[in-house]
């Protein structure tokens, strides 16, 4: 557990650093955002199988920091560090294009740590200041390029944001209140003994929470800003906005606040299957109807996530591991897809879907890599998304609730319609004049493209070769299944 504290001290220490010596040394921008993210990985991989907690300072409950370490917290790590390798790799030649290339690894590094610090802290109060450093520099990078578009959805973003935030402070500070401890573990083991008249503050406090993190998640009707900031910014911001920080901040907090915190009921449970089937069918419609790429794609991202939060608000344990398994395969394939379209962009000057066609021929790697991530997401065999897709539908089976199964079946194929319009329109129509110089991007783009897409497949073939999904997976349901309750025959037990 030692190492723990690393997750956010070195990428902190890398954005101060960044900046510092970028100045002088035009190559370290570039090597220090990447070295910093495959470490991060690296000792994310590592943790795998690991539990613990990790005293700041050495000050022990409830005087002192705890960080802490479960199933659920070595996933998302894995999946925050692993996009931001790929998306880093990707910003190596893409980013040239921009100014202040140490200024943007040193936000992105601030969003990383941020991150990393909302998954591992044991403390409310942390969580909350992690999330604001996370927020904070995503704010600034989407406005990155600064022109009107971007200024324009920066400021709906940051506004939209501090609502959120404004809510989840205050949602804190009555818990605070009630139980005199900021400590999750503790506040939980409280919360649970507290009487009648403090029903009413908890419920505030509750709906608070969940208003403030459902808005980070992006889930329907709390969306609005989403469609705006993810085409504006950057392509590997738009991946890391859209693969791992609207979980990060978002729905892994919604998830431990549902299961480790406050305790799961069967009205909880709905409220998040709700917010997911309705972000799930409204997301794909409002998309479908999309020419300019990223536009797309930010829907599908309302949508997609909507997935996740139908299959944890389902409660039993095959839904629990079908939604965390969404979770992991939509970090890859959409973050994949927000690199293919910032390739794209970065060699024709346009996404819009009228303007393309022709790249199969000119952009190989683009195109294939683009299509593994369409049939992906639409749910198409064998790639990860179909596996994960039918776990969910499987589960609302299971659970008796069998229109949840039809919304979610038909919803992909709504997405696979979307898709397959992408592919026709950029990649498979008859090449424009106006695009007969286009060429494949750079090396270290392609590679991050490539990566995602092998991962794409080999997160499919841990269930095509063993009937079970990837070994992050079960851990990181079984941490929120030994959360505040058990299950007993698959359902819900005291």
């Amino acid at each position: 557990m030692t190492s723990l504290p690393l997750f956010t001290a070195l990428p902190l220490a890398g954005a101060f650093l960044v900046p510092l010596l970028g100045r002088k040394l035009k190559w370290f921008p570039d090597l220090a955002g990447n070295a910093i993210l495959a470490w991060l990985l690296g000792s994310a991989l590592l943790t795998s199988g690991e539990h613990g907690s990790y005293h700041v300072g050495g000050w022990p409950t409830p005087l002192g920091i705890d960080l802490r370490l479960d199933g659920l917290a070595t996933l998302m790590l894995v999946a925050v560090n692993g996009i931001g390798l790929c998306a880093a790799m990707f910003s190596v030649a893409y980013m040239n294009r921009y100014t202040a290339k140490s200024r943007y690894y040193s936000l992105f590094l601030l969003m990383v740590a941020g991150m990393n610090g909302v998954i591992i802290t044991g403390d409310l109060f942390n969580l909350f200041v992690f999330m604001e450093i996370a927020a904070i520099a995503s704010y600034a990078l989407v406005a990155f390029g600064c022109e009107h578009e971007e200024l324009e959805a920066a400021f709906k973003y940051g506004v939209l944001g501090s609502v959120a935030s404004s809510c989840a402070l205050i949602g804190i500070a009555l818990l605070y209140g009630l139980t005199g401890t900021l400590n999750m573990a503790q506040m939980a083991s409280r919360l649970a003994l507290l009487g009648a008249p403090a029903q009413g503050p908890l419920l505030l406090a509750l709906a608070l929470l969940l208003g403030g993190f459902a808005l980070k998640a992006a889930l329907v009707p709390f969306h609005s800003w989403l469609p705006d900031a993810h085409p504006s910014a950057p392509a590997p911001v738009s991946a890391m906005l859209s693969g791992v920080v609207i979980k990060a901040l978002g729905l892994y907090v919604l998830c431990r606040l549902v299961f480790n915190l406050f305790g799961v009921t069967p009205e909880r449970l709905a409220v998040l299957r709700w917010l997911g089937v309705v972000s799930m069918v409204v997301g794909v419609f409002l998309a479908i109807g999309q020419w300019d790429m990223k536009r797309l794609f930010a829907y599908h991202s309302i949508s997609q996530i909507g997935y996740v939060a139908l299959g944890v608000g389902l409660g039993t344990p095959l839904g629990l591991v079908g939604g965390l398994f969404h979770l992991l395969n939509h970090s890859i394939f959409k973050s994949l897809l927000f690199l293919n379209a910032g390739a794209v962009e970065y060699a024709t000057n346009t996404r819009d879907l009228k303007q393309l066609g022709g790249l199969n021929s000119s952009m190989p790697v683009t195109a294939n890599t683009s299509l593994v991530a369409s049939m992906s997401i639409a749910g198409i065999p064998p790639f990860n998304g179909f596996w994960s897709k039918l776990i969910i539908v499987w589960a609302c089976v299971e659970s008796g609730r069998y229109w949840l199964a039809l919304a979610a079946v038909g919803v992909s194929l709504m997405t696979l319609a979307s898709f397959l319009k992408v592919q026709k329109y950029a990649f498979f129509e008859s090449a424009r004049q106006a695009l007969a110089a286009v060429a494949e991007v750079p090396l270290l783009m392609r590679t991050a493209m490539l990566l995602l897409a092998v991962l794409c497949v080999v997160s499919a073939l841990f269930v095509l070769t063993g009937l079970r999904t990837p070994f992050l997976v079960e851990p990181a349901a079984a941490a929120l299944t030994g959360g505040v309750f058990r299950f007993a025959g698959g359902t819900l037990s005291p």
